[in-house]
């Protein structure tokens, strides 16, 4: 815990900012609040003041974040964080500077997303037992996570209200709004979820569509296990997480031929930049698709 009183109250205000004036999502503002009070308690003990710290201090500061076996990408977010926090010292006039503009992110380690090819994906899909409420649901979740590409965080928010026809309405990071489709596989399970397990799973009359087996609505923590019971059961030897459900999704669909810039849009992306990652899984299948096809390609 916080001694100074006066950078809790500081820092309760500016999370409160994240929430109300940049419209973050819980889970961002969390990762803020996490990031920030580490730095805050290590100030602490170093019997450091926030509001008087010069880049020998941040320097120091990354040693420490580096002894606790950080990765570049982790201390990049720790200090984007921060930079952010003190922009709105600077601008509420807290500070007079912005010690962390002078510091250089560290070079993220560039790591292709791991997806399910379709073969391991249809396996899963057989595992949830659709006699069941909690069967119904399981398989629905794998459904919708493959044909929407939607995150975890915003398929555990979908209400029932969401869903018109076969357009759901998604509350993505920041509050945006986009509308994602499904096709004849997660339609049919949806109706299946609806007109039996849901009725069973819904005593409490919740507004969302996923519900776990206390009546309420079901976390991201209880997606994962859904899922990590679901692996358990199948032959594929794989860690799953439901992001990488998200990558098969993008990964699929321009490995037949979706353009970037939709793939970029179904997936709720705010800059083209984040979706080009796929594009370094998909060129191993063009040069196989070429070499397959093209009519001088082999002699």
């Amino acid at each position: 815990m916080l001694k100074d009183k006066k950078a809790v109250a500081i820092f309760e205000e500016y999370l409160k900012h994240l929430k109300y004036e940049r419209n973050y999502s819980l889970d961002t503002i969390d990762g803020y609040h996490s990031d920030i009070l580490e730095y805050l308690l290590y100030l602490e003990k170093e019997n450091r003041n926030y509001g008087k710290i010069k880049y020998p201090d941040i320097k120091l500061y990354l040693i420490y974040l580096n002894s606790k076996q950080n990765n570049s990408a982790t201390i990049s977010r720790k200090i984007s964080a921060l930079r952010s926090f003190y922009k709105y010292l600077v601008n509420q006039n807290y500070v007079t500077n912005n010690p962390f503009l002078s510091v250089k992110l560290p070079k993220k380690e560039k790591k292709l997303p791991r997806f399910f090819s379709y073969h391991e994906l249809e396996e899963m899909f057989e595992i949830p037992d659709l006699s069941s409420p909690l069967g119904q649901r399981d398989r629905l979740i794998l459904e919708l996570l493959y044909a929407t590409g939607v995150r975890v965080g915003e398929l555990v928010n979908i209400k029932c209200s969401d869903i018109r026809g076969r357009e759901i309405k998604i509350l993505g990071k920041g509050n945006k709004e986009r509308y994602v489709e499904f096709g004849d596989y997660a339609d049919e399970i949806l109706k299946l979820y609806l007109g039996d397990g849901y009725l069973k799973l819904n005593k409490k009359n919740s507004e969302y569509l996923l519900l776990n087996k206390n009546y309420t609505r079901l976390t991201d923590r209880g997606v994962r296990l859904v899922l990590d019971n679901i692996i358990n059961k199948t032959s594929i030897h794989k860690n799953i997480s439901p992001h990488m459900i998200r990558h098969s999704f993008a990964t699929h669909l321009l490995n037949e031929g979706c353009d970037l810039l939709s793939v970029q849009q179904l997936l709720g992306h705010a800059s083209l930049s984040a979706t080009s990652i796929y594009t370094h899984i998909t060129n191993d299948r063009i040069k196989e698709v070429y070499f397959n096809t093209h009519p001088r390609a082999k002699k």
